[in-house]
């Protein structure tokens, strides 16, 4: 029997307060972990707008509910022109808050399903299961060998949910016991509510109430042990997902220190407690973006116009749950959490970036193979604390993409190799990747880009982006990327076919003393090994093993330090050959 080559594929609508977003996933494998979206659009409607729009709720009008089927019915024939299996576990339309809480429910999920038959059904999430697949959905949106451990939050339009996780790759998921707590406080309910406020006094009357209710769901969740030293230590994480949160994201992005911001991809971007509270700052953006005919990258007039709303929230959160040292956007949303939830758990385990970049290694088991030999030229770590390897870099994950993505460029011409993989983890193959945090994007993206010869061979505005990127990273972590860059262009003149037929190199890597032009500096030695074929001869010409050596003894050369040959970080290297 021939398999159906189209039982990977899955129709997801999701029906939320703020909109109604259609998409259809494929989850085939190998790149299933990362969730690949292939086809996305969305209804500008406002079930919660719809309902409250005259301060008082009414039932969903009808004139909406036909625009809902309507848009609906174009989605169903799109799914077939996908040819997404027409069944129940393949085609869903997810309904939460708004639909649950409409004084019309029924009739309006009754008029859906009847327009639009089997199997399309309308699965109306509990408010516990909302939160739970909502935090499912930020889950899936973290990778590394970390995973995620901290607290999630997620803003929709008419309420929102705070809960604790802890999710690493291979473990079960722990969570609070009581699940996640909502409140009645998403974007759109907010911006209501504050409407109704009239003097400075109610105003202030409601912040306490919310700080009130925030501490006290802080202590109801009972976080973990773990938690608990986490925040006594270093403070906790904060994830966030829901789109009044990432409009709030692409604001505080607008006015990074690093401008323009070198990834224009909300999921994976960090800022610091302090830069996220600072609600003067992002509400004066704001502003500026509604009496500007352009506006903010990604935040639409009524995102903008939802921020107080947004501002006060993040106020009395801050203030009830001082321990939050870091903000994480995600992606990652009911949706996701609904296919995630559905992976078996060794596909949950895997990691995403790996998953993704799987289908464009040449052979699977050389790109194992050359990951293999990456991480044999970090050296084991040293007591000089500045010279050690960053643990980012070392991440098996990192290594294996790099190494399932080190050909790509292969039929490229100079003039475009370096050009195109600078892009591949920001805006080119890779950056639809549902998973990856900018760090990994920014790292990944300076590997490939040494890889093909890096800043010389960079054209304008493509050596900017460059120095972009590495303004996000450590100097530490932007020398050790080019210098894997080097490695990877230097077995890809060991191995020009991404295949690797026969052992011809060998690599290892030590700490040594008395490196540097005067003897006094601690730096990498490399044994590079040659091997030699049957007669004797060996599997690589000394000419080119020479300009090898020349290649990868130049990244640590004083010139090439990251932050200026006096006072940069760089690391001396020394390669001796063997044969």
């Amino acid at each position: 029997m021939v398999e159906n080559v189209s039982d990977h594929l899955y129709a997801i609508v999701d029906m939320g307060s703020n909109g109604i977003r259609f998409s259809i996933t494929d989850l085939a494998a190998p790149t299933t972990r990362s969730l690949p979206t292939i086809y996305q659009s969305r209804l500008g409607i406002s079930l919660y707008d719809a309902q409250y729009s005259r301060g008082q709720q009414v039932p969903i009008p009808p004139d909406v509910i036909d625009t809902i089927i309507s848009a609906l019915k174009d989605f169903k024939r799109t799914s077939l022109d996908f040819d997404v299996p027409q069944k129940a576990d393949h085609v869903r339309i997810l309904a939460t808050e708004a639909t649950r809480n409409a004084v019309n429910s029924q009739d309006f999920i009754s008029a859906i399903e009847k327009a639009l038959g089997e199997p399309w059904r309308v699965k109306l999430l509990k408010k516990e299961d909302e939160g739970k697949i909502g935090a499912l959905g930020v889950v899936s949106s973290v990778g590394g060998s970390g995973g995620l451990e901290g607290l999630v939050m997620d803003l929709g339009g008419g309420s929102t949910q705070l809960t604790w996780v802890i999710a690493r790759p291979g473990e079960p998921l722990q969570t609070s016991r009581i699940g996640s707590t909502s409140f009645p406080y998403g974007a759109a309910a907010m911006t209501q509510l504050l409407s109704e406020l009239h003097t400075d006094k109610d105003r202030a009357n409601l912040h306490a109430k919310m700080v009130q209710q925030f501490r006290d769901t802080f202590d109801e969740l009972e976080l973990s042990q773990s938690l608990l030293n986490k925040a006594k230590q270093r403070g906790l994480t904060l994830y966030l997902s829901g789109g009044g949160f990432r409009g709030w994201g692409y604001l505080l992005m607008s006015s990074h220190r690093i401008r323009p911001y070198p990834i224009p991809i909300i999921n994976g971007f960090s800022v610091s407690v302090k830069d996220f509270k600072d609600t003067a700052n992002v509400s004066n953006i704001a502003v500026d973006s509604l009496q500007s005919e352009i506006g903010v990258f990604r935040v639409s007039k009524r995102r903008a116009a939802q921020v107080p709303a947004v501002s006060y929230l993040v106020d009395a959160l801050i203030e009830a749950i001082p321990v939050i040292h870091e903000v994480r956007f995600c992606q990652g949303g009911v949706r996701e959490g609904w296919l995630f939830d559905g992976l078996p758990n060794e596909v949950r385990a895997m990691d995403p970036l790996e998953a993704a970049s799987g289908r464009f290694a040449t052979d699977a088991e050389s790109a194992r193979k050359l990951a293999t030999l990456i991480a044999a030229s970090l050296p084991k770590d040293c007591d000089v604390l500045d010279r050690r390897v960053p643990a980012a870099i070392r991440e098996k994950h990192l290594l294996s993409s790099f190494a399932n993505l080190m050909y790509l460029q292969q039929g490229h011409s100079k003039e475009s190799a370096a050009v195109n993989a600078l892009h591949v983890p920001i805006t080119g193959v890779l950056a639809s990747t549902h998973g990856v945090g900018h760090c990994e994007r920014a790292l990944l993206s300076l590997m490939l880009c040494q890889r093909w010869g890096g800043a010389g061979e960079l054209p304008a505005p493509h050596g900017e982006l460059r120095s972009r990127v590495e303004l996000l990273l450590t100097q530490q972590e932007v020398w050790w990327a080019r210098y894997l860059g080097v490695i990877g262009w230097t077995l890809g003149r060991v191995y020009p076919a991404a295949k690797i037929k026969e052992e011809r190199v060998k690599i290892s890597t030590r700490w040594a003393e008395g490196l540097g032009k005067k003897g006094n500096m601690q730096g990498v030695v490399m044994d590079l090994s040659v091997n030699k074929d049957a007669q004797g001869e060996l599997l690589l010409g000394k000419d080119v093993l020479r300009e090898l050596v020349e290649d990868i003894e130049a990244i640590g050369k004083k010139k090439n330090r990251v932050g200026g040959r006096d006072y940069g970080f760089g690391v001396p290297v020394r390669v001796h050959c063997h044969w």
